[in-house]
């Protein structure tokens, strides 16, 4: 209770009434209880005297003490007494400092007012005397000083009645802004004449007493308008419009021109009125450069009939390949398309002709932006130091974001250029005729390809002309989208592109060779067989040489320095991408070319191996004595039945198919041998020497295959081969599961299979029931 010991009577709330008390075991309980209390009271009561103690030489220190705090009170009342009138001394001093320092500082504020009037009035005066003298730099000067002034003193009551005068009744705030409207009057017309006459001197002289008096905004109008008057285009007098170089050329002198000048004023510019100040004349640059551009490309739409070739190009029909192209309907004609009505030579020029123009316009949006950037940059590294001049400046500045504002402040500098009718322009103009243009042209390049396609008899193997022609159109088409410097028309078209050259180029190869076999006829000899198989190896071939071609163009433009040098920085990896994509056509190209091999190797090879072991190991026995192991070491029979059964299998293929092409056929040829060849040779019987035999014979077959290639993966598929014959070489006291687990040997064959072959469970099976089952193996 209240932190306070609990009471040792707190029981007694829990005693039950003497009333109820009504039998003696009750009465006895209820005795038993208050004697327990009265000990318990009892302790606590020794316990306290026992504590008396301490509690008493407490109360004796503090006794002690009591005179000595008494004589602390006593100096304590006698230095507040002392203090107390000394204090109020100091206040009544201070009092009056204080009013004497308020006097002061009112007397100071008055004396710069005072000053402040005067210098006011001194300057205005000055400025009125420099305007009747015209000496507008000194004019400048005095404007400059007097607008400096704070804006409390111009417009101050002070100042309305001390600085007008009889020559100028005006308030004074009236007056500055008179003289400032009438020195802008001075300077424009001034500026203007001196930029008629071409005078540099005196363009400079006016051009950079504008900020000065807060005229800033109206001084860079002025110039822009001024330097408008620089770029107004002249097309090239030795160029006619019917040349391919008129438009690129006019379009080229502009921009070097705009750049040209940007270079050069750009620091003059920033050096009179600050860093970043050139962006307002940039912006009525492009506003000259939009109106040039607009009529060029006009006249240059006219001039080439574009409208008339875009819908000449659109009733144009290619071949199906079989595949139809997400890039277009195709129409149902089959023959080539008519180059009566449109000449893919006149498709070329006009699409070099939109792609230099949209370069170069590219290019030139490029410069402006970085030069934009940097001066972004170096604005927002001095934004906060006020210019000197008006408050008026000062205040225009403040209103700019700081260089700690959002993400796309920087972007605000930039929109004169991103928003610029130009740039939509040049998209359309990529986006009308470029892109369905440069996918008919690529199109029409493709089907002559095919329809021209001759046997190229300098190479070895046999290819076609078609995938050399169409690469190097490829490969120009991909350079020139790329030197458009269009990031979004480089995906775009890259996308449509892609679907040509995997429906119009590659499926065309496809259609081929479906019509290989399909067009040969039922009875055909064997000149049509051989025809029939060259052109088929042909087609294969091309298929190879184009997944090299696709795989180096590909390489070859990321290698470049175009995409780096063409496209902003963060646009560089998405053009990196785009080209990059291409690369997904390599596997179709190899997944083609695959089917292709297993078609010719299925239907021209795969018959011929059914019966080519069982010829190999007729009446073959490995149960040798030492005659017979002798003679068969020197008949080589089973060495020589292979080496002629191979040659009379591969013949005419090795040399008229690329290496890669090879290999594939190759390795189908082995696959489709080893695991008869394995139920073969393990249903034949052994002796000692017959092992040996075989062995040398399996290791011969072996070497002669390894030198008919230039690749060492035949001793791979004959792993498990040589595993028999090592296990059959085993002696006979020899323990298999042992020699397995730790011959070091990366075993092939399962332990089952090793226990089985070391054992004598084939050796008694009959080699015939085994030829049976290596033949049916093929079917």
């Amino acid at each position: 209770m209240n932190g306070t010991p609990e009471s040792p009577l707190t029981p007694l709330t829990q005693r039950p009434s003497p009333s109820t008390l009504t039998t003696l075991p009750q009465i006895l309980s209820a005795l038993s209880l208050l004697e327990s209390e009265e000990a318990e009271v009892s302790n606590s009561l020794s316990a306290l005297l026992t504590n008396q103690e301490p509690i008493l030489n407490s109360l004796s220190r503090l006794q002690s003490l009591l005179p000595h705090v008494d004589e602390l009170y006593t100096e304590a009342s006698m230095l507040s007494h002392k203090v107390s009138a000394t204090a109020r001394t100091a206040e009544r001093v201070g009092g009056r400092v204080r009013t004497l320092d308020e006097e002061m500082r009112r007397v100071r504020e008055a004396s710069d007012r005072v000053q402040q009037v005067m210098e006011l009035k001194s300057s205005l005066a000055a400025l009125q005397s420099s305007i009747d003298a015209q000496d507008w730099e000194s004019a400048t000067r005095h404007c400059a000083r007097a607008m400096a002034l704070p804006e409390g003193v111009i417009n101050g009551a002070f100042a309305g009645t001390a600085v007008p005068s009889s020559e100028n009744p005006l308030p004074p705030a009236q007056t500055l802004d008179d003289a400032r409207k009438h020195l802008l009057q001075v300077f424009r017309h001034q500026f203007t004449q001196a930029t008629k006459e071409r005078d540099a001197v005196a363009t400079t002289r006016f051009f950079k007493l504008f900020p000065v008096i807060g005229w800033e905004t109206e001084g860079l109008e002025a110039y822009a308008s001024f330097i408008v008057d620089l770029v107004k285009v002249r097309p090239p007098a030795s160029v006619q419009t019917s040349s391919p170089l008129y438009y690129i050329t006019a379009l080229t002198a502009l921009f070097e021109s705009i750049a040209m000048i940007v270079d050069q004023h750009q620091p003059v510019v920033e050096s009179y009125y600050g860093t970043g100040k050139m962006a307002s004349v940039i912006t009525r640059l492009l506003q000259e450069c939009d109106r040039v551009c607009k009529g060029l490309i006009e006249g240059w739409e006219e001039e080439r009939a574009m409208k008339r070739k875009l819908a000449d190009v659109a009733n144009v029909n290619f071949p199906p390949p079989g595949i139809s192209s997400p890039t277009g309907a195709r129409r149902p004609t089959l023959g080539p398309p008519s180059e009566d009505d449109v000449n893919p030579r006149d498709i070329d020029k006009v699409i070099s002709e939109v792609a230099g123009m949209a370069g170069r316009w590219n290019l030139f949006k490029r410069f402006l932006s970085d030069r934009l950037k940097a001066s972004c940059e170096d604005e927002g590294e001095k934004r906060g130091t006020p210019v000197p001049g008006h408050e008026e400046m000062s205040i225009s500045s403040a209103s700019r974001k700081p260089p700690d504002g959002p993400p796309h402040a920087m972007s605000e500098e930039l929109r004169a250029v991103e928003s610029c009718a130009c740039n939509k322009l040049f998209e359309d103009l990529l986006g009308t005729y470029y892109t369905p243009l440069e996918v008919w042209y690529t199109r029409s390049a493709v089907d002559k390809a095919h329809r021209l396609s001759t046997p190229d008899t300098t190479s070895s193997p046999a290819t076609t002309t078609t995938p050399d022609d169409a690469f190097y159109i490829f490969k120009v088409v991909l350079s020139r989208l790329l030197s458009t410097g269009a990031s979004r028309v480089v995906e775009r078209t890259a996308a449509a592109l892609r679907s040509v050259i995997d429906n119009d180029y590659a499926g065309m190869i496809r259609r081929k060779m479906d019509d290989v076999y399909r067009n040969a006829g039922g009875g055909r000899g064997e000149k049509v067989e051989r025809d029939s198989r060259s052109a088929f190896i042909i087609l294969l071939n091309d298929l190879e040489i184009s997944a090299l071609h696709m795989d180096r163009l590909v390489k070859d433009l990321l290698s470049s320095s175009v995409i780096s040098q063409g496209f902003p920085a963060e646009e560089v990896e998405a053009v990196r991408n785009s080209i990059s994509s291409f690369s997904s056509i390599v596997p179709k190209f190899q997944s083609t070319l695959r089917v292709g091999v297993e078609q010719l190797f299925n239907q021209l090879l795969r018959p011929k191996l059914r019966t080519f072991l069982p010829d190999v190991y007729k009446d073959v026995s490995y149960v040798l004595d030492d005659d017979a192991y002798v003679a068969a070491e020197y008949q080589d029979v089973k060495r020589k039945r292979f080496i002629k059964a191979w040659e009379g299998l591969v013949d005419g293929y090795k040399d008229t198919l690329t290496e890669n092409n090879y290999r594939l056929f190759f390795g189908l040829a082995l696959d489709v041998l080893i695991r008869p060849w394995e139920k073969l040779v393990l249903g034949l019987k052994y002796n000692e020497l017959g092992a040996v035999r075989f062995d040398r014979d399996l290791r011969a077959i072996t070497t002669y295959l390894s030198s008919q290639t230039a690749f060492g993966d035949v001793r791979d598929k004959f792993v498990r081969l040589q595993q028999i014959a090592t296990l059959l070489n085993l002696d006979q006291e020899e323990d298999v599961d042992e020699f397995y687990n730790s011959s070091g040997i990366t075993w092939k064959l399962s332990e089952q299979e090793a226990r089985s072959i070391a054992g004598s469970g084939y050796k008694h099976l009959n080699v015939i029931y085994y030829l049976v089952l290596a033949e049916n193996s093929f079917r």
